[in-house]
């Protein structure tokens, strides 16, 4: 799937990685699994109790309200994902990165519906691919997506980076930090630019600076890149 970039308030710009169809048919069958055997062990545990007794409303509040809700509420109570999001590591966010209202969960699960329910899948399927960010029909009118939080390793998850030959540093008061703290840096760097936390960005660059008690001109993000940058050139050499 894409990525698309997002540009708050704080002129950042961040990128997000959208989750691929695929890793979200595999959430969906995950959390039907669960359902199922959510469905068949309460079956076992009404047939044989006393509240069989209760009848077909009983088999409604026991068996189908959890079912019907199942999504909203765990999207909602935990943190844009459900067992089976959780699992393929993906989460439901807003365009801007940030985390939806319990009204935005809402709208995209009484759409859920149309684009899952009653098409199988079908209408979701042919939107996602079609919108480029991640959104069924339901993502579109609650201005949510799905992102992946999976993390490729190598080398940008380490502290070396690549230099080019004609590299020019700029601060040289990096040297005074230590491996530990560049990689401590790039951890919460690259954690928050994923997860779309653009304060957390400007946070760290503001304590970076004054740490290295430098005044920095460009892009909080630029400014973090050309630290660890810095950082790797003088101890390269």
């Amino acid at each position: 799937m894409d990525n698309f970039q997002i540009e708050t308030a704080q002129n950042i710009s961040i990128k997000q990685k959208v989750a691929g169809v695929g890793e979200r048919i595999v959430a969906f069958i995950i959390d039907s699994f669960i359902l199922v055997l959510y469905g068949i062990f309460m079956g076992l545990v009404i047939a044989g109790t006393d509240l069989n007794r209760g009848g077909d409303m009983m088999y409604y509040l026991v068996l189908g309200l959890p079912v019907f809700l199942y999504y909203l509420l765990w999207e909602t109570f935990w943190n844009g994902q459900t067992p089976g999001k959780a699992a393929m590591q993906i989460r439901v966010v807003m365009e801007d990165g940030s985390r939806p209202s319990f009204a935005n969960y809402l709208i995209r699960w009484l759409l859920r519906f149309v684009d899952i329910s009653l098409t199988s899948g079908a209408v979701a399927v042919v939107v996602i691919l079609l919108n480029g960010k991640g959104q069924r029909l339901g993502d579109i009118a609650a201005k949510t997506t799905v992102i992946t939080e999976k993390r490729k390793v190598g080398i940008a998850n380490t502290l070396a980076v690549d230099l080019p030959q004609n590299y020019t540093p700029k601060y040289p008061q990096v040297t005074v930090l230590r491996d530990a703290d560049v990689q401590e840096i790039k951890g919460i760097y690259r954690k928050a630019k994923i997860n779309g936390n653009h304060n957390i960005i400007l946070t760290l660059a503001k304590k970076v600076s004054d740490l290295l008690d430098v005044e920095y001109e460009e892009n909080p993000m630029d400014f973090l890149n050309r630290v660890i940058s810095d950082y790797n050139y003088y101890t390269q050499q």
